[in-house]
């Protein structure tokens, strides 16, 4: 059987929590794992998605540690809506006042 992993980055804005794991996780970079098997059998190349980790750094008590969480890739697509949808919040919420325009007589 033919394995392939591939990495990739994501970004969060806000602290944000995963279905399955207690507490919340601090904005930042994390890094995605996703594990994929190839299809034997079909006249063409086709994998199948056999796992998916977020990596998490640790903190505190457990800093230098990192721990790879295995996630669904829909929680993982629901998290980043989750976090897109505050900072979004943020900015239709935010006490900044812009400039009045100048009176150009």
């Amino acid at each position: 059987m033919t394995m392939r992993s591939t990495r990739s980055t994501v970004t969060f804005s806000n602290p944000f929590t995963l279905s399955g794991y207690p507490g919340d996780l601090p904005p930042g970079d994390y890094e995605v794992l996703v594990e994929e098997e190839l299809l034997q059998g079909l006249s063409f190349e086709a994998y199948r998605r056999t796992a998916t980790y977020l990596t998490v750094r640790g903190r505190g008590n457990h800093a230098g540690r990192t721990e790879l969480r295995a996630i669904s890739e829909n929680d993982l697509i629901e998290a980043l809506s989750r976090d897109q949808a505050a900072s979004e919040t943020k900015i239709d919420h935010s006490d900044a006042a812009l400039s009045p325009q100048e009176d150009l007589k």
